[in-house]
């Protein structure tokens, strides 16, 4: 009987991680150059029609660049800003604005993340349910920023 309890411990345990560890998807192939113009041109028409100047880079699963576009009149910091939402979401394979709630929540420890932004604005880019970048945008409020990258990569699918 002096097992039931740590071993009752160990399995819930398991099993509260288990949802955490199904919501990150694996890696795909990298995204392609067609499938970035694409992904960014989504992202481009919703800020066009929120009327914002946005930057909108994508990144292939390893947070390297593969493309950009900047509007006109865009912040000068919004291009980096986009790309480290973007490396951001490709690196933790899941939105910047999970790891922007997490840091609001109280998990200081992921501020000491290298080379990570966690502001919304970034979001997976998955191809048959698999990762293959990310799209970061920047150069409106962050919730702007957020439901741009959504677009673009719902003009993904």
């Amino acid at each position: 009987m002096s097992l039931v309890r740590p071993c009752l411990a160990l399995l819930s345990t398991l099993l509260l991680a288990l949802p955490a560890a199904a919501q990150q998807p694996s890696y795909g192939a990298p995204i392609t150059l067609e499938l970035a113009k694409k992904t960014a041109a989504g992202a481009v028409a919703e800020a066009r029609k929120l009327k914002l100047n946005v930057a909108v880079a994508v990144v292939d699963t390893h947070g390297t660049p593969v493309y950009l576009e900047v509007l006109d009149d865009t912040m000068t910091a919004s291009p980096n800003f986009a790309f480290q939402k973007a490396r951001t979401a490709a690196m933790m394979r899941r939105p910047s604005k999970a790891l922007e709630d997490g840091v609001a929540a109280g998990r200081n420890a992921l501020l000491s993340l290298p080379d990570l932004l966690m502001i919304e604005g970034g979001e997976p880019i998955l191809l048959n349910g698999k990762l293959v970048g990310a799209i970061g945008v920047s150069g409106g409020a962050s919730a702007q920023d957020g439901q741009i990258a959504r677009a673009g990569v719902e003009a993904s699918r």
